[in-house]
């Protein structure tokens, strides 16, 4: 059963947290030199098996007892607030330059060729990336895995298409900086909730 409260909190926290995210401007940096829609489609792929390895991983963690899986929850968030504030840190020095290197496509481009170009980047960069274990323990969190897997997909997803079709545009905009600080004290604040479930202050 889909429960969108857990759709829409995945989505948000998913969202904030690939946007400074190298990945990102690899979907950027593609999304300047081929059509959107060629890009989009390897991207999409890629986010789409990351989800589906880190719900069924998350899942898994979920069988543990309750206290321990709290106790996992707690200090995942907690290692997650901290990257997601250093990556917040850190944007304002990301080099073009190096993300081209990452997203050369051959000379002779084609549907395939960039397709399976962007889908490459994108699925060896986000192994162990930052979303993938916070989808992960969001998905061991909650007993909802479709729900997580869900709101995931939508988010790295929203996050390639905002990259692909503008990112330059909303990063002159949008302050990175203060985005990726409210992640960080929403994941806080989640750390200490699960806390809170593991000393029984709250129910």
């Amino acid at each position: 059963m889909i429960e969108i409260g857990v759709v829409a909190a995945t989505f948000g926290l998913i969202f904030v947290s690939e946007l400074p995210d190298k990945t990102a401007i690899a979907s950027l940096v593609l999304g300047t030199k081929y059509p959107w829609r060629w890009v989009f489609s390897g991207v999409a792929l890629a986010f789409f098996c990351h989800v589906v390895i880190a719900v069924a991983a998350g899942s898994v963690l979920a069988l543990l007892p309750q206290e321990p899986l709290e106790i996992v929850v707690a200090v995942l968030f907690l290692i997650g607030a901290v990257l997601i504030w250093r990556e917040g840190m850190d944007s304002d020095e990301l080099d073009d330059d190096e993300d081209l290197d990452l997203a050369q496509a051959p000379d002779n481009a084609s549907f395939w060729k960039v397709s399976s170009l962007g889908f490459g980047v994108i699925f060896v960069a986000e192994w162990g990336d930052l979303t993938q274990i916070m989808t992960a323990n969001l998905a061991a969190k909650y007993d909802s895995p479709l729900s997580v897997g869900i709101g995931a997909t939508l988010g790295l997803w929203a996050v390639g298409l905002v990259a692909i079709l503008g990112g330059k545009t909303l990063l002159r905009v949008l302050p990175m900086k203060w985005i990726t600080r409210v992640a960080a004290v929403v994941m806080v604040g989640l750390c200490v909730y699960s806390i809170l479930k593991v000393t029984g202050a709250i129910s």
